[in-house]
């Protein structure tokens, strides 16, 4: 633990790392900010037919209602989360089971390059936790402790 610690409060001294997760929160940011905005206001993800695998599992998606708009108004509360520093840890761990959602879907479902991209945004956002390593072993000790005390 203070290895990883040590290590992680080293490189949050690094100037060039500060940069890097600024860029980083942005663009997990932005990437949700458009599908969000579509789900929210009630607009089809995409334009493929039901013929597709891929259209015809987003049109099912589409078809569910309210649950298509609440998916889109998690992705815009967490992309606003994830660029305000006191709420950004908080907007992290909203963001991972979202995008371990979209890499499942994206990687089951055969979309073509959407995995690397979905993938890639999955490393981004478990950079993002590590970068605040503390708070996220504070919450994992207290996790840990309150589920072997359900078992004793």
């Amino acid at each position: 633990m203070h290895v990883i610690s040590n290590r992680v409060e080293f490189i949050r001294q690094k100037t060039i790392f500060k940069l890097f997760t600024w860029c980083t929160r942005i663009l997990l940011s932005l990437a949700f900010i458009p599908s969000g905005l579509k789900k929210v206001l009630g607009q089809r993800f995409t334009l493929l037919g039901i013929d597709n695998p891929v259209g015809f599992f987003f049109e099912a998606l589409y078809q569910t209602g309210f649950y298509w708009q609440f998916i889109g108004l998690m992705q815009l509360m967490v992309a606003l989360l994830i660029l305000i520093p006191r709420t950004a840890f908080l907007g992290a761990l909203i963001y991972l089971p979202i995008i371990i959602n979209i890499f499942i879907i994206v990687t089951s479902v055969g979309f073509k390059g959407t995995p690397y991209i979905a993938g890639l945004m999955l490393l981004a956002n478990i950079y993002l936790l590590m970068w605040d390593y503390k708070k996220l072993h504070a919450i994992m000790k207290i996790i840990l402790s309150n589920t072997s005390n359900r078992f004793v």
